[in-house]
């Protein structure tokens, strides 16, 4: 899927501010390394997930065309002009792909013994310095958490940003630990009954735990759990959170649902893992968690649109590890 996509121009959703008529270009010119995948943010982890499988699978036969299609994009020229687009716009993809890129950079900085990919991950230095710099300058301005189950939502992309800085020792894993804290420290009642919206990707709810369960201590996560999810269930069974159906995978936005089956399946899954041993909400966790992997990973079996193949192989990804 992301070797099919990642280099597919058209069709393109592009977020592009114009400022003038010289600001009309095709999404190659505007963004020459990630201008497939229908937009930038999924061509981003499009290359994220050709790296992790060509890392995690060297010897498989999709390795040589995962390398070759990184080495295509991956160049200086290419990526000078994305920190070009970005660096007047502060704004652009924010968190969301600002996040996903710092992700890339992650696994490119974290694959041992490679030359190439070491290359890799200096080149997208400058790139990752200034989506590194406008999340640093934005999250301290954010009153509130951005709660919604698309792109915007802050607690998903701080978690990925905050992974990103314990991998690779950045010292911005203090702010986006007390960011995170902050933000989501005094949840209560989180309305998990009430999801999901009809085009989610991402749990709101779900995603305030999965962040927390990187910052607090077992027996912290689960008191905060007590006040967030008090209706959690204490005895093994699934049926507490049904999988989303998908009533259309044409459509693009209603075929956020498939998403939102395997982002809950992590984020029950590394929930239930935080949580201290004898917790008796983990076993419902862990069952929810199976039934939501099962359904998210169903569809990728078989022919996927575009409208889901451009993105939905990276979620799988993601939740196999």
């Amino acid at each position: 899927m992301a070797l099919a996509g990642v280099h597919r121009e058209y069709p393109n959703r592009i977020g592009h501010l114009l400022r003038s008529d010289a600001d009309v270009a095709p999404p190659r010119a505007l963004t020459p390394a990630f201008y497939g995948c229908y937009d930038w943010h999924s061509a981003v982890h499009g290359h994220w997930l050709l790296a992790r499988a060509a890392r995690r699978f060297p010897e498989a036969p999709f390795a040589a065309d995962a390398r070759a299609a990184l080495r295509q994009s991956l160049t200086e020229e290419k990526l000078a002009g994305e920190a070009r687009y970005l660096e007047s716009r502060p704004a652009f993809e924010r968190p969301y792909g600002l996040a996903w890129l710092l992700q890339l950079h992650a696994e490119l900085v974290t694959w041992p013994g490679d030359a190439e990919a070491a290359t890799w991950a200096t080149r997208l230095g400058p790139l990752v310095a200034l989506a590194e710099a406008h999340l640093a300058a934005w999250l301290p301005k954010l009153a509130h958490p951005v709660r919604v189950g698309t792109h915007a939502q802050t607690a998903f992309s701080l978690g990925l940003a905050l992974d990103w800085a314990r991998a690779t020792g950045s010292p911005r894993a203090a702010l986006f630990e007390e960011r995170a804290r902050t933000l989501h420290g005094a949840d209560r009642d989180l309305p998990l009954h009430l999801e999901p919206s009809g085009e989610d990707f991402l749990s709101p709810s779900l995603g305030a735990a999965d962040l927390l369960a990187r910052v607090l201590s077992p027996d912290a996560l689960a008191a905060w759990l007590d006040g967030a999810l008090p209706t959690l269930p204490t005895e093994e069974r699934a049926d507490w959170l049904t999988p989303a159906e998908v009533p259309d995978r044409q459509d693009g936005r209603l075929a956020h649902l498939d998403g939102l089956n395997l982002s809950r399946a992590w984020m029950l899954g590394r929930l239930a893992a935080a949580l201290p041993a004898a917790d008796p909400r983990r076993p419902a966790l862990e069952a929810a968690a199976a039934v939501h992997r099962e359904a998210g990973l169903a569809p990728l079996l078989g022919e996927l649109p575009y409208a889901g193949s451009h993105w939905l192989g990276t979620f799988a990804a993601y939740l196999l590890g």
